[in-house]
């Protein structure tokens, strides 16, 4: 299926029943922010805040995020923000082959339609699931050119809440990507 706009892609996801995550959220969340963005956020998929509201990356992971963006230099209403999985996983366990399956239509929609310079790949299962990588830590901070795309791969914001020694790393990437984009 081909989506010719990303309002389409949001009615489509809100109603989606491709996979038992279908069962079990409370919201799915489709990706929000600005469509003509330089730049798309990709996470895993949303977490609780998220799954109660229907919003990316609202909760605590969004709030570093958010953060490090201004930091950068740049607002998150500049920005698109999506996930690789459209609806929450039970305990927030990493989402299955299946669910990652069953979503890509609608990321793929999303990353054409928009049509950004750089994609930003957030964590390990988006760069597994993107670019089929696994090891974030090791590869975080680099551009990588793939299928004409262009990548900025960094770790997941939530990483922050669990290890406060990431945060630089986290702040120094947003900053790094926001100058590689003046550069393009």
């Amino acid at each position: 299926m081909t989506f010719s706009s990303l309002e389409e892609i949001r009615n489509q996801v809100v109603t989606c029943t491709k996979c038992e995550l279908c069962k079990t959220r409370k919201n799915s969340v489709p990706g929000k922010g600005n469509h003509n963005s330089e730049i798309i956020f990709i996470g895993e998929a949303p977490g609780r805040s998220e799954d109660k509201t229907g919003e990316p990356f609202v909760g605590a992971a969004g709030k570093k995020l958010s953060t490090a963006l201004e930091n950068a230099g740049i607002s998150r209403e500049s920005v698109y923000i999506t996930n690789v999985v459209k609806c929450r996983p039970p305990n927030n366990r990493v989402p299955t082959q299946e669910e990652k399956e069953s979503c890509k239509k609608y990321l793929e929609s999303e990353i054409a339609i928009i049509k950004p310079k750089v994609i930003c790949i957030m964590g390990n299962t988006a760069y597994q699931s993107i670019l089929g990588g696994n090891n974030i830590t090791k590869e975080r901070g680099k551009f990588v050119k793939k299928d004409g795309n262009l990548y900025f791969l960094t770790i997941h914001p939530a990483a922050v809440i669990y290890n406060q020694k990431l945060l630089d790393s986290l702040e120094n990437d947003m900053k790094k990507l926001v100058n590689g984009i003046k550069e393009l």
